[in-house]
């Protein structure tokens, strides 16, 4: 039996597949992204890795494989046992196994599982219908000489610095011109009126220069700015480490007081569908943190740990 089809089918709406006593396929979301080598846009999409630690049976994949088989939990069981222990038989024979629409694996010189990635198909659900596509590069035309060239023609224009007052002497010598023509008095006036006309729009001029400069365009009436109350939706915790499921509620609330002295934010968090009251270690919203953490749990605590998913409805 292939259970890639079904490991495949489970990728789009879970980020944790585990098959059992082998390990488990882990999705994590990747934003839009551009080669710029190639000039080429990717979609968002979902990276896929791989876990061999993870190996305890969840219930996930049998139980999915016994509905689209339509046989009894047990009997799915044993397929994928069947289909694991193939597995690391060519594993053991140094052959790589080709899981469609997922990846490859094969082992390393130290005995290890190697994984890598099939990009045929992006499990992101939000990203169906796009494709990567390629634009050719933006080529943007360099205008800097002929603005050299603008610069080098345009037209200097000098504006000469005016005077406030005119001199005492410049006075003198208009006085005696005058006198010489014998129109002292008449052109001495007529010069004295125009002198004071031009002094008097001289003045006005730097009153309104004067006042631009000190007039003020904003107004600096403080604003009464309402108060926004922000309402932040706390995210699920879905990934649950599991220390243990109990048949007898009693001894389920005897862990999580004993778990809870030792540290851990240890609670119930339910029955299963064999009726046993399930108590974790800690839960979480992000996988990373509840990988991280089911490391630590099985190595300082107990290797018999393992993660439960929720799952989305």
């Amino acid at each position: 039996m292939r259970i890639e089809n079904y490991i495949s089918d489970l990728l789009y709406r879970y980020e944790c597949v585990t098959v059992p006593c082998f390990g488990s396929f882990i999705t994590q979301h990747q934003p839009a992204k551009v080669h710029y080598t190639t000039n080429a846009f990717y979609p968002p999409s979902k990276s896929i890795a791989f876990n061999e630690q993870l190996k305890s049976n969840d219930g996930l994949l049998t139980k999915y494989t016994a509905e689209v088989l339509g046989i009894a939990y047990e009997e799915a069981t044993g397929k994928i046992e069947q289909a694991v222990l193939g597995w690391q038989k060519a594993l053991a024979q140094n052959q790589k196994i080709e899981l469609k629409n997922i990846g490859d694996l094969w082992y390393s010189d130290e005995q290890k599982i190697l994984f890598q990635p099939s990009y045929h198909i992006n499990y992101l659900t939000s990203s169906f219908g796009f494709s990567s596509f390629v634009s050719p590069a933006i080529t943007r035309e360099e205008l800097k000489k002929e603005v050299e060239i603008l610069e080098d023609k345009a037209p200097i224009a000098f504006t000469p610095e005016r005077r406030k007052n005119l001199s005492y002497l410049k006075y003198a010598a208009i006085f005696l011109l005058a006198l010489s023509a014998g129109t002292v008095g008449y052109k001495f006036v007529d010069l004295q009126q125009t002198n004071q006309v031009q002094v008097a729009q001289q003045q006005v001029q730097q009153q309104i220069e004067k006042d631009i400069q000190e007039a003020t365009f904003f107004d600096t009436t403080p604003l009464e700015i309402p108060s926004i109350t922000l309402k932040l939706e706390k995210q699920p915790l879905k990934y649950h480490v599991i220390a243990g499921a109990f048949r007898v509620e009693e001894n389920a609330d005897k862990r999580v007081a004993q778990l809870k002295q030792k540290g851990y934010d240890a609670e119930r968090i339910g029955e299963n569908k064999y009726g046993l009251h399930q108590v974790t270690y800690a839960s979480f919203a992000e996988v990373p943190e509840a990988l991280s953490f089911l490391r630590k749990v099985k190595k300082e605590e107990s290797p018999e740990a393992w993660l439960l998913v929720d799952e989305i409805d």
